[in-house]
């Protein structure tokens, strides 16, 4: 990822509010100073920040995972093998080859594990796991030709929905669950100005035009994007684009936070926009919100480690791990079958 737009007149009109004009459930007063206890019996399943964080240390041991690289390679097998481990349901390999901006051809794997493929009811979790093959934020050329560790941007979102995967083993939810890990997300043109929105998310791109919902099977209701998740002292405001088509989902996943004492961690404010694999999925119908920082306190913008080769895992937190995946988490085991 990718290209953020910081809309502060926007934001500060519509600070609270949905896209509808109404004020967002879960508007959060809670600064997490509840009684712990209280807390705790409020947590559904059984989500580890370590195994997480565990997740993430063997995707960097892999090094970068551009596509077509010995690591990319690496991670693919290891997301798969772990998933069989836990026991997906179904786990769908979608090997294909899409062209980058660059005309490089590039061979991208998507990968989609379910869980209880027969219900009618179902929600889709997703994130990224390639990683960024350039450096565009440091000031050197040559640090800049080379390709980030991505232990966040790549690696966070899928260490916790493998965590989360480890909880459906043993615990099943009510409804069904499409865990998708997508490719190529990273390799976007951010050069220049103009609309550079299809240069990304290129595994979405490919994954939307070729669903495996064919055949009368049913599609999503809506679906929650894990990116980014991992930085120190994480704050995650409301992105744009997830109020636009998701506002329900998101006000969903904030109100939750809220109830787990995570108000302080996920802001009930709007944020930045972002160009993401939601947009994908929400046009082709699965109304997808985003769970990613955009106003990170020092930057005003991505965490300082975005696009960088300080993306490594000793700047990873694992509070931020927690409260994502104890929230998403939450919602999913909530959501009841109809």
């Amino acid at each position: 990822m990718k290209t953020l737009g910081i809309y502060l007149t926007i934001a500060l009109t519509f600070t609270g509010l949905g896209c509808n004009g109404k004020r967002t459930e879960g508007a959060s007063s809670n600064d997490g100073s509840e009684n712990a206890q209280t807390l705790s019996e409020r947590i559904i399943g059984d989500f580890h920040a370590d195994s997480a964080y565990e997740h993430i240390a063997r995707q960097v041991g892999f090094g970068p995972r551009v596509p077509g690289s010995e690591g990319h390679k690496a991670c693919r097998d290891y997301i798969i093998r772990t998933l069989a481990a836990y026991a997906a349901d179904t786990i769908i390999v979608q090997d294909a080859e899409v062209t980058a901006f660059t005309g490089e051809v590039l061979p991208i794997t998507n990968i989609l594990a379910s869980y209880k493929p027969g219900e009618s009811r179902r929600i889709l979790l997703a994130a990224h796991w390639d990683t960024r093959p350039w450096a565009d934020m440091e000031s050197s050329e040559d640090s800049r030709n080379r390709p980030i560790p991505g232990a966040n941007d790549g690696g966070s979102g899928v260490g916790v929905l493998l965590e989360i995967a480890r909880n459906f083993q043993l615990r099943d939810p009510e409804v069904g669950v499409d865990l998708l890990f997508v490719d190529a997300e990273d390799y976007g043109n951010s050069a220049g100005f103009g609309d550079k929105t299809d240069t990304w998310c290129l595994g979405t791109q490919y994954w939307v035009d070729h669903m495996p919902y064919a055949n009368g099977a049913v599609r999503p209701v809506y679906g929650i994007l894990l990116d980014m998740v991992g930085g120190r002292n994480a704050r995650f405001h409301q992105e744009m684009f997830s109020l636009e088509y998701a506002p329900n989902v998101t006000a969903k996943i904030w109100a939750e936070a809220a109830s787990l004492g995570y108000g302080n961690i996920f802001i009930n404010s709007p944020g930045g926009a972002v160009t993401d694999d939601h947009i994908f999925l929400s046009r082709a119908g699965i109304p997808t919100a985003d769970i990613i920082e955009t106003i990170n306190e020092e930057t005003a913008n991505f965490p300082p480690t975005w696009h960088t080769h300080e993306d490594r895992l000793e700047n990873i937190d694992k509070k931020s791990l927690e409260a994502v995946g104890r929230t998403v988490l939450n919602v999913v085991y909530k959501e009841k079958s109809k």
